[in-house]
Formats: C-alpha cells, sequence, structure tokens
C-alpha cells in the first residue's frame, strides 16, 4: 500500500530516540522529509547522522516543548526551512514505567505537575503552534503518543496524563477536522527501545526478582505475549500520519499487542 507520505513534512518531538526516532524511521522510507526535537544536542545530532543517508531532508532542532517560546520558534524555523508542516508527531514525555508508582501517602504534588507541563501541556503547545500552518493548507495530521496507562490503574501519575492526552486529543479532533486535519492518539504499552533493559532492570531490583521474571511479569497480561517493539508502534502512527487514515479521527489506538481479558467497545 503506497501511504502517499512522498514529500509530506513532519515533525517529530522526542525524535532523537525510542517511539520517536523509530517513527522518523519509517517516515523517511516512505519518503517524507522529517524535523528531529529534542533537548539534548548530543542525541540529536547522532539521530539526524543515522538517517542522513536515506535520501530525504533531515533537520534537526534543540527545544524544549516544556517553553512555549522554543516550541514557536522551532515551528517558525520549519516553517522557513522545510516551507511548511503536513505532519506533528508528538512524543516528547518520558516513557511509562520510568518513574516508580507512589501510593497516595507518598505522592508529592511535582510528581504530577512535572508530568502535565512535559507530556499534556508540551504537546498541546505544539498543536497550538502547528495548528495554523496546517489550517492554511488545508489539511494535517497530528499524532500523539501517549500510553496504555490511561486504561489501568496502578500508576496516578501514568493513569492522569495520559486520560488528559486523550482528552485533548479528542477535543483537537473534533475543532480541527472540519480544517482537514486529523487528530489521533496512540497508546503503547510495554515497548522495546533502547531503554527497556534498563528499565526492567529497576523494576527487577525494586521487587527484589530476577531480569527474566520481571519482563514476564511485565508482558503476562499482553495479548500476543510479548512487547511490541518501537519500529512496530511506529508502523501505525506512520498509517495514522498518511492521507490514507482520513477515517480516523479522535478516537484513541492501542498498540500494545492488546490487553489480555479487556474488552472496550
Amino acid at each position: 500500500m503506497d501511504l502517499q507520505l512522498e514529500g509530506k513534512r513532519a515533525i517529530i518531538t522526542g525524535g532523537s530516540g525510542g517511539i520517536g526516532f523509530a517513527v522518523a524511521q519509517v517516515l523517511v522510507t516512505e519518503g517524507a522529509d522529517v524535523v528531529l526535537v529534542a533537548r539534548n544536542p548530543n542525541k540529536l545530532d547522532s539521530a539526524q547522522q543515522r538517517l542522513a543517508d536515506m535520501g530525504r531532508n533531515v533537520l534537526a532542532i534543540v527545544a524544549d516543548t516544556t517553553d512555549d517560546s522554543a516550541v514557536q520558534a522551532m515551528v517558525d524555523r520549519t516553517a522557513t526551512e522545510m516551507g511548511g508542516m503536513d505532519i506533528l508527531v508528538n512524543a516528547a514525555a518520558d516513557p511509562g514505567g520510568s518513574t516508580p508508582a507512589r501510593v497516595l501517602a507518598d505522592f508529592a504534588d511535582d510528581d504530577l505537575r512535572i508530568e502535565i507541563e512535559t507530556k499534556v501541556l508540551g504537546y498541546l503547545r505544539c498543536a497550538r503552534a502547528v495548528a495554523p500552518y496546517m489550517v492554511s493548507q488545508g489539511w494535517g495530521r497530528i499524532i500523539n503518543v501517549s500510553g496504555l496507562a490511561a486504561r489501568q490503574t496502578g500508576n496516578i501519575v501514568g493513569s492522569v496524563r495520559n486520560v488528559a492526552v486523550a482528552a485533548m486529543s479528542k477535543n483537537l479532533a473534533d475543532e480541527l477536522g472540519p480544517a482537514g486535519i486529523n487528530v489521533t492518539v496512540v497508546h503503547p504499552g510495554m515497548t522495546i527501545t533502547d531503554r527497556t533493559s534498563g528499565l526492567i532492570a529497576e523494576i527487577a531490583q525494586a521487587r527484589g526478582i530476577s531480569h527474566s521474571d520481571a519482563t514476564a511479569a511485565m508482558v503476562a497480561s499482553v495479548s500476543i505475549g510479548r512487547a511490541i517493539t518501537a519500529a512496530e508502534v511506529a508502523d501505525v502512527v506512520a498509517f495514522l500520519a498518511s492521507p490514507r487514515s482520513v477515517a480516523i479521527n479522535g478516537d484513541p489506538i492501542a498498540v500494545g499487542g492488546g490487553s489480555r481479558g479487556a474488552i472496550y467497545y
């Protein structure tokens, strides 16, 4: 299937690693030009170099999505150097499970405040900055990477921030849909990235179990019996970023390999 992404221009926040970089790889393979956005200049430069030989225009911009002026400057630079933008993939946030879940008695306001500032408001700032460009051309795609903690208890921060991203995405979908801009949210579960082994080690140490037992526990509820890779999540995002996805707008898409036992309708 031709995803009709040839020549499309995509901004990918959190694009220096993990799911964000995997999305950049597949979009470039499909013929899109990409703008990688991240805070760490060294990781960003490395990511850009890894994509440099794939025959597309790859721009790297250091920006912190918690800073509205930095976000606007990043979008303005993209417009100048790329001639506009067609796709925004918001993935600039710490992955689920990277911070320990806290019981109510140990919960601090900043545990949630920092995540809202980064993941919810960060995504919203980027969407707000790109929307005028997309509206003016009558087409666009915004994909927000959230997480399956939106559908599970056990981590107050993870649940609240991911539900908030889903709610924001639906509101934007209804507002921007008539202008030709589809907005969707994807919910990864445990996803294999360059950080996964370290996260599992931390969980194993905290629970006093082996690395293999910690891995098995994390995938026990996955219907396909294993963790999804970042590249497999990226394949779904690439479809949602394409003109082919016009029938999907506002609804969350789970990309975690299936949640055993749960029925969503």
